[in-house]
């Protein structure tokens, strides 16, 4: 029983680290040091050194040559092959749900969309991402493909640190809620395909915002070297 309850907690630690990819709440090139994840959680060190492992085998963080954790960088290349496979794999399930969400569901989405919106008119960066991490998540559950969401979950883990970048972006801003209406709408029609499209739209605007970010980054270490 003691050796069950402690790989829960290591699933748990697993667990909450993999979220803060997602959520953007560490950053791209970041080191992650035990110690501190440790008093974060309110846990010992030992599950979150075993769940860093795993996610080092599973390639969403990086281990350096000094045995150190970090948050990977992408390069342009690795992101734009991403980007391609999050259109893909997202859009599959943007259709899937389309055709499946009930009111319940609808209802929820339109009201973190709402969220969304008002967040942005308060400009409230932070209250926006984690809208918009909901507002994604809730229309891909709906999708009723527990396979396809793991896998957008990964997806989502290697760019989630970026995605905070984008609120830094004063040409993003304004138009952020613009393809999440056309899918709510979308969404309301009972429309797969449609749903499929500006969801592909949305990921692709934000991707091109971006990869321009890494651009300039990647030509601004050049400059310095």
């Amino acid at each position: 029983m003691l050796k069950l309850e402690h790989q829960t907690l290591n699933d748990r630690a697993y667990s909450a680290l993999k979220q803060e990819l997602i959520s953007g709440g560490f950053s791209p090139g970041q080191t992650l040091v035990i110690r501190k994840l440790a008093e974060t959680f309110g846990i010992s060190t030992t599950p979150i050194r075993e769940a860093l492992q795993r996610l080092v085998a599973e390639r969403l963080l990086e281990m350096q040559n000094n045995r150190s954790v970090i948050v990977p960088l992408l390069s342009v290349p690795a992101f734009e092959e991403l980007t391609r496979i999050r259109i893909a794999v997202e859009g599959l399930a943007g259709e899937m749900a389309g055709s499946r969400i009930a009111e319940g569901g609808l209802a929820d989405i339109q009201a973190t969309l709402a969220g969304m919106q008002g967040a942005i008119e308060a400009g409230d960066a932070r209250a926006y991402l984690a809208l918009n991490e909901a507002f994604h998540f809730a229309i891909y559950q709906h999708a009723g493909a527990p396979i396809l969401l793991n896998m957008i979950r990964d997806l989502w883990g290697r760019v989630g640190p970026y995605l905070k970048l984008l609120m830094q972006a004063d040409r993003y801003i304004p138009q952020s809620n613009d393809a999440h209406r056309r899918i709510v709408a979308a969404l309301e029609q009972r429309n797969g395909p449609d749903v499929r499209a500006f969801l592909e739209e949305d990921i692709a605007v934000a991707a091109a915002i971006l990869a321009e970010n890494l651009r300039t980054t990647d030509r601004s270490s050049a400059d310095r070297a």
